[in-house]
């Protein structure tokens, strides 16, 4: 993949990939950091990216996983500061509302990403199953499982509001 090719891969995809990675995380800044990760290394292995085959998927693939990274190093920060009583809030416009995220955030970790490339990266079950390593009915099981819990977090938003 040559650099012209790069960057219009990465002026088409970054904004999508950070939307996505928001959306599995919870976090803006977060997420277009391990965007940009993902981006650089894909840099790095250009050479082995093939353009007919997916790349954005293979950026997006890096970048949840580098999230997922993430996520898992923070959690023991965030539970030692929990314990001590410090707490920062950071309110930002976010691109999603905060209740789907903070609900996302409740699911499993598996649920979550089946949910957030069905849905908000609008790939089919057999493109999720490819890039996650898994058969195409452990993803619809992880998406039924993850509509059903989402239902149930965000019922109590959907029966306050006067819609």
């Amino acid at each position: 993949m040559g650099p012209d090719e790069f960057d219009r891969l990465y002026h088409a995809a970054a904004p999508r990939l950070i939307s996505q990675v928001y959306a599995m995380c919870g976090n803006r800044s977060e997420a277009e950091d391990v965007v940009q990760e993902a981006f650089e290394r894909a840099w790095q292995h250009r050479d082995r990216i093939d353009a007919e085959r997916a790349p954005e998927a293979w950026v997006r693939t890096t970048a949840m996983r580098l999230a997922v990274s993430r996520w898992r190093k923070s959690r023991n920060a965030l539970t030692a500061w929990t314990r001590r009583g410090v707490r920062e809030e950071h309110e930002h416009a976010e691109p999603f509302d905060p209740a789907l995220v903070a609900a996302l955030n409740a699911l499993p970790e598996a649920q979550r990403e089946a949910v957030v490339l069905h849905h908000l990266a609008d790939l089919s079950v057999a493109q999720i199953a490819q890039e996650l390593g898994v058969p195409d009915g452990t993803v619809k099981a992880r998406l039924s499982r993850g509509r059903t819990a989402l239902a149930t977090l965000l019922a109590p938003i959907s029966e306050g509001s006067h819609v």
